[in-house]
């Protein structure tokens, strides 16, 4: 993907520096990466929170200070469309993104490329695509309307008005006539995150670029991406003042984000 992200070392190195200037002790490697990833999925899933905030609420009609929009840039990053396999009396979920080529893996211990596989997170929109015509989008309905719609000629679904029932990671499409042509975009979790490093002749570890994976959040982000992994890293070095100061700070930006 040609998107870069946060750079992990950016963030591991300033991380190490405010921990070492007061001799606070030293993360390593796979501390930081187990702390990285869980920093990073928390930001991510925040970000549907706050999107819903801010749906509810006036916003400024400026290019940059549009908070929906802002919020929508950072899930922009993560969302994927993908064809449905039919089979028998279902569509499975894409296995594959369109757009990016990105192998999607339904279950997260089932990734074995951290560079071409990525993890489902939420289904969007399904859409009918038909020759020759708009794309018509099909509605999700709960097991007993779904089932009960078609017992009328006036509510059953049809091709200009399909419906889905969305279970086990499966969709139900009705009418059943349709065994083809189902789109469905989605959110996908983002990668693990991993500072690479090979250790060198006095022990030390070197940074390996090619094997790193930055973290998949806007750089614009730098600043909460690191604060809370000092958070979470002064749990690991058991130094209140760090976690305190972090969290204090964390606070602050999120009241400024949102007042």
């Amino acid at each position: 993907m040609a998107f870069n992200g946060t750079s992990v070392n950016t963030v591991y190195q300033t991380v190490l520096l405010i921990l070492n200037k007061e001799q606070r002790g030293l993360l390593t490697p796979d501390e930081f990466n187990k702390i990285a990833t869980q920093v990073q999925l928390d930001i991510f899933e925040q970000y549907f929170d706050d999107l819903n905030q801010q749906l509810r609420v006036p916003q400024a009609d400026v290019d940059y200070a549009d908070r929906v929009m802002n919020v929508d840039e950072k899930v922009s990053i993560f969302k994927a469309i993908g064809t449905c396999a039919f089979d028998t009396d279902k569509f499975s979920l894409p296995t594959v993104d369109d757009i990016s080529g990105l192998s999607i893996v339904y279950n997260e211990d089932n990734i074995t490329n951290v560079n071409t596989q990525v993890a489902f997170y939420k289904l969007g929109a399904v859409t009918y695509e038909q020759v020759s015509q708009d794309p018509v989008e099909l509605q999700r309905l709960q097991r007993f309307d779904f089932y009960n719609i078609e017992k009328s000629k006036l509510t059953k679904a049809t091709t200009a008005f399909p419906t889905y029932l969305y279970e086990s990671a499966k969709l139900f499409v009705r009418p059943t006539s349709i065994q083809s042509n189902i789109k469905a975009s989605f959110i996908r979790k983002p990668r693990n995150v991993n500072w690479a490093y090979s250790t060198g002749d006095f022990g030390q570890y070197v940074y390996d670029s090619v094997n790193s994976v930055n973290f998949e959040l806007l750089p614009s982000e730098q600043v909460d991406i690191t604060l809370r992994v000092l958070q979470y890293a002064g749990v690991v070095v058991r130094d209140p003042q760090i976690i305190q100061a972090a969290a204090s700070e964390i606070q602050q930006n999120e009241i400024n984000q949102k007042s």
